[in-house]
């Protein structure tokens, strides 16, 4: 099953949207990877947000950051999260294929990097992203800036 997507800046966010959304960061980000740190970073007014749903379940979020927020030279996605009720699905992939392509339209097809969970580095080469660095901590979860350079998917 298809999301039904949602894109919209900070301002353009309902109540209800954001609070679904801070929702779902704070119970995995928080919670289920048992890191205590602060999410609201002050980065999400300057970035566009890409809600994705099944029926009326938040399945799927992540903010597109522009450059000079995340990093100087670079736009970001970041805050890449799927729910646990809706896991196993594919939808991480259908997130991030999502996520390039509506960063594209909004920057151009140029590079892309993030700041990827460890774990995950498999999982974003397999979209195109390379370890660019070396492995760092981010509120003690082992992290590896990676870049996209290609265009498309």
């Amino acid at each position: 099953m298809a999301l039904r997507w949602k894109f919209k800046t900070f301002d353009a966010l309902s109540a209800a949207e954001m609070y679904a959304l801070l929702r779902l960061r704070s119970e995995v980000f928080v919670v289920e990877q048992n890191c205590v740190f602060l999410d609201m970073d002050d980065k999400d007014q300057l970035c566009h947000h890409l809600l994705g749903y099944k029926e009326d379940l938040l399945a799927a979020y992540t903010r597109i950051v522009p450059a000079g927020v995340s990093y100087t030279e670079y736009p970001s996605i970041g805050r890449v999260v799927t729910s646990p009720q809706a896991r196993g699905e594919g939808l991480g992939k259908e997130l991030m294929e999502e996520s390039i392509q509506r960063l594209f339209l909004l920057y151009g097809e140029g590079p892309i990097k993030i700041g990827a969970q460890l774990y995950l580095k498999k999982f974003y080469e397999s979209l195109g992203f390379s370890q660019c660095g070396d492995v760092y901590d981010e509120d003690g979860i082992g992290h590896i800036p990676m870049i996209r350079f290609g265009k498309g998917l």
